[in-house]
């Protein structure tokens, strides 16, 4: 079993004990540096990241691979790119780059298969003058998302 094979199995056994955690990024690099990156369906607590690097870290002899071991969380600007992050993020303000368009909007439903979007407009009344408030919904398949970001509202 090479270096790799041996941390990407270390890892997996490790998430199999924190069911609510689960994989975003996993990077060795060729300096054998290890960088795994992590999101929570509840979030990701430093203890995770704790409980995560032990696993890995106690069961690898570093006399006989040496490396380096960085455990971190999906940072609240990080990209988002599993069906189980937008799962957990429903309610939330998502700014989304398509491949044609830019839209911020409120995530409202999240399928398999695309994202259900809301936000609201004012554009003019269609009799009369002035402006009405529109509501607008749309469906996102996953593979027309160039990227999909948490709005942060303070």
């Amino acid at each position: 079993m090479t270096f790799k094979e041996r941390v990407k199995q270390l890892l997996e056994e490790g998430l199999e004990q924190y069911p609510s955690l689960f994989l975003i990024d996993l990077t060795i690099t060729d300096s054998n540096k290890i960088i795994v990156t992590l999101d929570g369906d509840n979030g990701v607590q430093l203890q995770d990241c704790i409980n995560i690097s032990r696993a890995i870290e106690h069961n690898l002899d570093r006399e006989e691979q040496d490396f380096a071991l960085e455990v971190a969380s999906a940072g609240v600007s990080a990209p988002l790119k599993l069906v189980r992050q937008f799962r957990k993020n429903i309610g939330r303000i998502l700014k989304i780059q398509t491949k044609t368009k830019l839209i911020e909007a409120e995530l409202v439903e999240v399928s398999d298969d695309d994202i259900t979007v809301e936000w609201s407009s004012r554009e003019p009344k269609k009799i009369g003058k002035g402006k009405e408030t529109v509501l607008h919904t749309e469906k996102i398949a996953y593979d027309d998302i160039v990227e999909a970001v948490v709005t942060i509202i303070f």
